[in-house]
C-alpha cells in the first residue's frame, strides 16, 4: 500500500516537472494565412484528445498540437469515474492515453499511440508536409 502511494507521488511529481519543462520549451507555432488557419480551426472541431496531464506521451502529443497551432479540445481522462474516462472506456474500448477521437459524421475513430496521433496530425495540419505532397 505504501509502495503504491509512493510510486504514484513520484510519478505525478516527475510528470508535473516534465509538463513544466515542456511549457518552458514550447516549440514555435506554424504560421498560416488567415483563411488557412480558419480552415484548420474548423477541421479540428471534430476532434478531441483524451489525455492525462502528466503523462509523458500526452506531453509529447500536446507539443505537436501546440506546434501545429490547432485549437484541439483536451479531455482529462485521469479522474476515476469521470465523464471523459467513462466515455473513453465505453466508446473507445479501453482506458489508454493519449487517444485522439475523430468524428466523421456517422463514424467515430479512436486513434491510440502517441506516434500514430502525431503522424496523423502532422499529415493533416503541417503546412510543410502539405506543400511537399503537392
Amino acid at each position: 500500500m505504501i509502495k503504491t502511494v509512493l510510486l504514484k507521488i513520484f510519478r505525478e511529481g516527475v510528470g508535473g516537472l516534465m509538463a513544466f519543462i515542456s511549457f518552458l520549451t514550447s516549440p514555435r507555432k506554424v504560421k498560416r494565412q488567415q483563411e488557412d488557419q480558419n480552415a484548420a480551426n474548423e477541421r479540428v472541431k471534430s476532434m478531441s484528445m483524451y489525455q492525462y496531464f502528466a503523462c509523458p506521451f500526452c506531453i509529447k502529443t500536446r507539443r505537436t498540437v501546440h506546434r501545429l497551432n490547432i485549437p484541439l479540445e483536451y479531455r482529462n481522462a485521469q479522474v476515476r469515474g469521470g465523464e471523459h474516462r467513462s466515455t473513453l472506456e465505453k466508446e473507445g474500448g479501453k482506458i489508454k492515453v493519449p487517444c485522439l477521437r475523430i468524428d466523421n459524421g456517422k463514424t467515430t475513430t479512436w486513434l491510440y499511440e502517441s506516434n500514430d496521433i502525431i503522424a496523423y496530425l502532422n499529415q493533416a495540419f503541417d503546412p510543410a508536409l502539405q506543400q511537399s505532397e503537392a
